[in-house]
C-alpha cells in the first residue's frame, strides 16, 4: 500500500479512537457520494459532527490544518448537507470540525477545531 494512503488511514483511525474517547459515537466513516467523501460522521451527544481528518507525518511544511481553504470548508458543508439529507437529519443540525494529526513518536499529537464552518 503507498505510504500516503496508509498514513492517511492511521491517521483516520488514531481520528476516530480520539472520538470514541470523548464519548462520541462514530456513525460513518469515509461516506461517499458522487460529490465526494467524508471522513469520519460521529454524534457528541448533542449534534451530528462531520470530521474532516487532516494527517501529517511532520509540520515542516505547515500545519495539516493549513489545509482548509475557504473552497474546502464550503465543500465540506455541501457534503454535510448531502449526508443530513441521506440520512433523515436536519442540515442545521450539523457542525464541520477538523482534526490535524501530526505523527508523535509511535502515536499522533490532535488539534481539533470545532465549528469550523
Amino acid at each position: 500500500m503507498n505510504a500516503h494512503i496508509e498514513l492517511g488511514r492511521r491517521g483516520e483511525d488514531a481520528a476516530a479512537a480520539y472520538l470514541a474517547g470523548l464519548g462520541w459515537k462514530v456513525l460513518d466513516r469515509n461516506w461517499r457520494c458522487p460529490e465526494g467523501e467524508l471522513d469520519i460522521v460521529a454524534h457528541d451527544g448533542r449534534a451530528h459532527v462531520v470530521c474532516e481528518v487532516k494527517t501529517r507525518r511532520s509540520a515542516l511544511f505547515g500545519d495539516p490544518l493549513e489545509a482548509i481553504t475557504t473552497a474546502k470548508s464550503a465543500r465540506l458543508r455541501r457534503l454535510a448537507w448531502r449526508w443530513a439529507a441521506a440520512h433523515g437529519v436536519s442540515g442545521t443540525a450539523v457542525r464541520v470540525d477538523v482534526l490535524g494529526l501530526v505523527v508523535a513518536g509511535d502515536g499522533f499529537s490532535i488539534d481539533h477545531l470545532k465549528e469550523v464552518c
